[in-house]
């Protein structure tokens, strides 16, 4: 499922432990690692493709976690044309994510990449909040940066981790331009972003042909 612009509607998960560490994940026999994240399917709202990949992806149910707050506007990154298929060329660009914040409030024994016949990742690990903006693939480096910092203002602050946060904050880029700034809610009623549609562009008829592609689908 395509919008007219060639982006494919996805979710982003920043998964957090008690300790602001976040999960991160290697796709399955590969050497890539990043963070949960999977389209969404036409009539789900985002929120409900962030559960339904959050159960896939990583085996975790609604009551394992407390979403904190999501990021109010659309993330776009566009894939380099040698990870998109070669009949998908010239009809899908990328991805248009909502990111998700959320709070595991389970057990890292919750965990379980092996809940599907189709699991994404063959292993995990915890990495400190920013780790994953330098080891994360070129091509989504400045989403996962924008993700991050926008939601960075919401991470949980329990009394026995105020060093780590104040240890493990990033301070801002030189190279940050101005009014490019995101700035996340809290959770709520949720709604569409201004101008999101799930629906695909009718003349587009390519949106069955990326269900399958694991590197421009996910």
């Amino acid at each position: 499922m395509l919008d007219r612009d060639g982006f494919r509607p996805n979710v982003g998960i920043v998964l957090l432990n008690q300790r602001n560490q976040v999960f991160w994940g290697k796709r399955i026999r590969t050497h890539s690692w990043q963070f949960p994240q999977g389209g969404i399917d036409r009539g789900e709202t985002p929120e409900q493709a962030m559960f339904r990949e959050l159960h896939e992806e990583v085996g975790l149910q609604p009551d394992h976690v407390r979403i904190v707050a999501r990021t109010r506007d659309w993330l776009r990154y566009e894939v380099p044309d040698r990870y998109i298929r070669r009949d998908a060329r010239g009809h899908y660009k990328g991805q248009k994510q909502i990111w998700y914040l959320l709070q595991l409030t389970g057990h890292d024994w919750d965990l379980n990449l092996r809940a599907t016949n189709h699991p994404e990742f063959d292993a995990w690990r915890w990495n400190d909040y920013w780790v994953p903006l330098d080891v994360v693939v070129e091509f989504k480096r400045g989403v996962y940066e924008m993700a991050l910092t926008e939601l960075a203002r919401f991470l949980p602050r329990p009394e026995q981790r105020n060093r780590y946060l104040r240890s493990s904050m990033r301070p801002p880029r030189d190279n940050d331009a101005p009014g490019h700034a995101h700035h996340a809610q809290p959770i709520g009623p949720l709604e569409l972003p201004p101008g999101a549609t799930f629906d695909p562009d009718p003349s587009t008829a390519t949106a069955s042909i990326l269900k399958d592609q694991p590197h421009a689908s996910r």
